[in-house]
């Protein structure tokens, strides 16, 4: 019956122990900041359909350069074309917009966009998958926005 008693605590306390390990990691990865990435309008351009997004970044570090990978999906659910698009710099607190036009789109074709990864991520002391892990997505359009 002692082991039992003895093996419960143990339990107990490692149990207890991984629950502040855990808590600790939520609470790193919250004062670690987040990337919010909006999709604020679809339009028709002259040159196809323009996509204005509200980039904030939350993050302890400016983002020297970083890029998105955009999967545009149809209205069948079908990937359209996939595209890099450049967000240039995103100082640490600060909020900007950035359009981009895509050429040959047609805005009522696309129903939602997925950022499938990020291959430029720079910044003093960022790990290569900080934006990603950091990314927060939404949509003020009728386009849904996935990350």
């Amino acid at each position: 019956m002692k082991r039992l008693q003895g093996f419960a605590a143990a339990v107990a306390v490692a149990s207890a122990g991984l629950s502040s390990a855990a808590f600790a990691q939520d609470a790193a990865a919250t004062a670690a900041g987040t990337l919010s990435i909006e999709l604020n309008d679809v339009v028709a351009s002259e040159k196809g359909c323009k996509l204005t997004f509200v980039a904030d970044n939350g993050l302890p570090q400016s983002l020297t350069k970083v890029s998105f990978e955009f999967v545009l999906f149809d209205q069948k659910g079908l990937v359209e074309r996939m595209a890099v698009l450049d967000f240039r710099d995103l100082p640490s607190g600060k909020t900007k917009v950035r359009q981009f036009d895509l050429p040959g789109t047609k805005c009522g074709a696309v129903k939602s966009l997925l950022i499938n990864d990020t291959p430029v991520c720079s910044g003093e002391g960022l790990a290569e998958d900080a934006c990603m892990k950091a990314l927060k997505t939404g949509s003020k359009s009728p386009v849904e926005l996935k990350g």
